[in-house]
């Protein structure tokens, strides 16, 4: 029967999963297929899996229950694998790389931070008043001058202005959060976030990289809002091949 896999373990990780169930209309419990040094967390499924809130939430238990009791390599939802011998195959083909990406994420979590424009009337108020190059097109524009290229004009302008502030601040942001850090990952933002940064914090350093995300969520101005997720397993940082 196929197998829905979760995660990747060491094969001395506790792997405690009393009480958790597997994903699909008809959830099996979960079992370990062993290789070597290596174990597969995986649960029998004889359907499609669709990202349903309950199966998403099935996905991340596990994870969560085995990240409380060691390191492990998350897979994203929705690896599925035909079989036992597919899975222990993949185990001893990637034995090496696994390994090492258990020693790197070990006493390790992941925390998302991404920062976004709540709201966007403080910066252009703050740009009319640092640009007189803006501020002077927009009392063109509220005087009734009738030149149709101004609103382009400003409009490129502040723009232009809101992109340079926003990567600055990316930038702090990032340079205040990363000494806390042991590896990084920075991606494209999307929708009104400008940073989308993903931090894997030691235990060790968990508390001080707190006190820093939260002197930062203080300082923070001019309508802009931050979202902390974490801790998390470490999927940012895991390469972990679907069987």
């Amino acid at each position: 029967m196929a197998l829905y896999v979760y995660s990747i373990t060491a094969g001395e990780h506790p792997r405690h999963l009393d009480g958790l169930s597997g994903v699909g209309s008809h959830p099996a419990s979960l079992q370990t297929v062993t290789a070597g040094p290596l174990c597969a967390v995986v649960s029998e499924v004889s359907e499609e899996i669709r990202p349903k809130r309950r199966d998403l939430l099935a996905h991340q238990e596990v994870q969560e229950r085995l990240m409380s009791e060691g390191p492990v390599l998350p897979l994203q939802f929705g690896y599925i694998a035909p079989d036992e011998t597919t899975v222990r195959q993949v185990l001893e083909e990637n034995e090496d790389g696994y390994l090492s990406a258990l020693r790197r994420v070990e006493g390790c979590a992941e925390y998302h931070v991404r920062a976004f424009q709540e709201d966007e009337e403080p910066l252009l108020l703050q740009i009319l008043k640092d640009s007189a190059e803006a501020g002077d097109l927009h009392r063109r524009i509220r005087g009734g001058d009738p030149d149709p290229q101004l609103p382009l004009a400003l409009g490129e302008l502040v723009a232009r202005e809101v992109q340079a502030r926003q990567e600055v601040l990316a930038g702090g942001l990032s340079e205040a959060l990363l000494p806390f850090a042991r590896e990084h990952v920075t991606r494209p933002p999307t929708g009104n976030d400008f940073l989308n940064l993903s931090l894997l914090v030691a235990d060790e350093r968990k508390d001080a990289f707190l006190t820093a995300r939260d002197n930062l969520a203080r300082e923070i101005d001019g309508g802009t809002g931050l979202r902390f997720a974490g801790p998390l397993p470490p999927y940012s940082f895991v390469q972990a091949s679907a069987p």
